[in-house]
């Protein structure tokens, strides 16, 4: 008997009626908006690493060094050896992994990690036994007055689950190529073009021993001496994330690394290192590829 009227009194209470959903189809097409909406900042950052080439890893071959895997992969040699913890960049071995980006993680899951879980919600009444009496029956009757928690309480009080940290991409901004001002680094006659197809990497220069090598664009230079095969006297200067410029076979090399410089400065002076002439070899990278530097140069008027 009293199970009977607490199961009455439950249904007679207006305090506990379940909630309302919406299933109707414009409730639907709402919701689904609302995961639309929050799936468009991952997509964004995707797209924005779709044309970057460049592995997380990269494993040391025989022939490798710090300076030119850096260079490769349109990064300062500085960079990498501080990123993978190396005190001599001259000392690396073959099939030692190389990171090429910091903190570089898959995020994918991080939304089902953040989404709340949301309790349930009891509908049915509460039930208490209790020796049959009218002091029994005013205690049931309390029992099912009382207020159940609603979800927004259950809310307040649950704690927050952190959202992983975003991760800064380190790809390059399209909008970049077009913020370079770039001009000839050296005058005199062209002797050499770019060829993807013949594994010329850049331009070749002919002058006069001892003439000014400029740099084609403002930028920091992240490299400046004969670590690399093939080069001589080397500068590489690194002007935004996408883009390197390279200027080889130098006589002398008036800069240092870490320092700024200026569309047009004095860098070095021309000259016939590992090579078989005076010339310069002018090199333009973008995100470690070899780019043809007749895109960005005005040969005609060398």
């Amino acid at each position: 008997m009293l199970l009977v009227i607490a199961a009455l009194a439950g249904c007679s209470s207006n305090a506990n009626r379940a909630p309302i959903v919406d299933r109707s189809e414009a409730g639907i097409k709402t919701e689904a908006g609302k995961k639309s909406a929050a799936a468009v900042e991952p997509s964004t950052k995707k797209i924005a690493r779709e044309n970057d080439w460049r592995p997380e890893v990269h494993v040391v071959q025989k022939g490798d060094t710090l300076y030119s895997i850096a260079f490769n992969y349109g990064f300062a040699y500085r960079e990498l050896a501080e990123l993978n913890g190396i005190k001599d960049p001259s000392l690396i071995s073959i099939g030692q992994e190389i990171r090429l980006f910091p903190n570089r993680q898959n995020t994918a899951g991080s939304a089902a990690a953040v989404k709340a879980v949301e309790p349930p919600i009891k509908e049915q009444p509460k039930l208490a036994k209790y020796a049959y009496s009218e002091t029994a029956v005013v205690k049931i009757e309390k029992i099912q007055a009382a207020p159940q928690p609603q979800p927004a309480e259950v809310a307040k009080t649950a704690k927050p689950v952190a959202a992983p940290p975003v991760v800064a991409s380190a790809d390059a901004d399209d909008n970049e190529e077009a913020a370079l001002d770039w001009s000839m680094p050296a005058q005199g006659k062209l002797i050499g073009a770019f060829s993807e197809s013949a594994n010329r990497k850049g331009i070749d220069i002919a002058g006069k021993l001892g003439q000014p090598v400029l740099a084609s664009a403002s930028g920091k230079v992240v490299y400046s001496g004969s670590g690399l095969r093939g080069y001589g006297k080397l500068v590489i200067i690194k002007h935004n994330k996408t883009y390197l410029s390279a200027y080889a076979h130098n006589d002398k090399v008036l800069v240092k690394e870490g320092q700024s410089v200026t569309r047009g400065q004095k860098i070095a002076t021309m000259g016939k290192t590992d090579a078989d002439q005076v010339k310069l070899h002018f090199e333009v990278r973008k995100l470690g590829k070899p780019v043809d530097p007749a895109k960005y140069l005005p040969l005609g008027k060398s």
